[in-house]
């Protein structure tokens, strides 16, 4: 399958995810009608959508996967959800960050992503909170690696209990971040909505993800568009502490809408990165 195939079919995916939250669940025939393509084609969409654990299937059609506010995936599994979207958003946001300034990367799938792409932005001094991220940085300053290259960025880790998706929570992290100040703050969420602002299923990532937003001057979300409307069982900050949403071309115009009105920046990565800045 070409690579504009595979961005189609991610494309019908997410508009058929989307028609399934809004109304609840949707008949085959519906979304054959609807998107102009075959049974067989929706079957296989159905069926995508159902192993990435979004949407359950039922004779003829599918309904939404309902979550408890409590549940929180482990990194292995989110990181097989929209690979292509959480590419194209850490692309973008990497434009973001200023030579020499100083960073904080909280936890998740997409700041992940986005640590790979910052390898190449010079003399960066990184705070973060994940384990994953952080062992980014550190295979590169190993043999083979880009290690020993003028610019390397400065990696600090914070200490903490670590929880499934590998971040480190708790009092000794909040403690860390609390005397740290950062230009921009790239943080990932569980979910995003007008109501519940930025929120997470765990209560006390939370606190530790309401102090990286207290110590930056700038926050920088990465979400792609299935974390709108997702809520999670504890809020951490509103829409009006976020600089900018990075997200992809799956967002919804109506979401879309809704984010401009909220929001200083809304930058839609892939497609030409469209979107206002901060």
């Amino acid at each position: 399958m070409s690579e504009n195939q595979n961005l189609l079919a991610e494309q019908r995916r997410a508009l058929i995810l989307d028609e399934v939250r809004r109304r609840g669940g949707v008949r085959v025939n519906e979304l054959t009608r609807k998107l102009n393509v075959s049974d067989m084609t929706i079957r296989r969409d159905l069926d995508a959508l159902a192993r990435q654990g979004v949407i359950e299937k039922v004779h003829g059609g599918a309904v939404p996967v309902v979550e408890a506010s409590t549940h929180e995936p482990g990194f292995e599994a989110k990181s097989t959800l929209e690979p292509t979207a959480k590419e194209d958003i850490a692309r973008a946001a990497a434009a973001m960050a200023v030579p020499g300034s100083a960073i904080a990367l909280s936890g998740g799938t997409t700041t992940y992503a986005l640590a790979r792409h910052l390898l190449d932005v010079p003399d960066l001094t990184v705070v973060t909170n994940s384990v994953r991220v952080a062992d980014v940085f550190h295979a590169a300053q190993r043999p083979g690696g880009s290690g020993g290259r003028p610019g390397a960025a400065t990696v600090v880790l914070t200490g903490g209990v670590r929880t499934p998706s590998d971040s480190l929570v708790g009092p000794v992290a909040d403690r860390a971040i609390a005397q740290l100040h950062f230009d921009v703050l790239f943080l990932g969420v569980h979910g995003i909505s007008v109501e519940a602002g930025l929120s997470t299923p765990n209560l006390a990532e939370a606190e530790t993800n309401r102090r990286f937003v207290s110590s930056a001057r700038r926050v920088v979300v990465v979400a792609d568009h299935t974390k709108w409307g997702t809520v999670g069982l504890s809020s951490f900050a509103s829409l009006d502490e976020v600089s900018t949403l990075v997200t992809d071309a799956g967002l919804p115009a109506a979401a879309r809408a809704e984010i401009e009105e909220r929001l200083p920046g809304l930058l839609v990565a892939g497609r030409g990165d469209e979107g206002a800045g901060p």
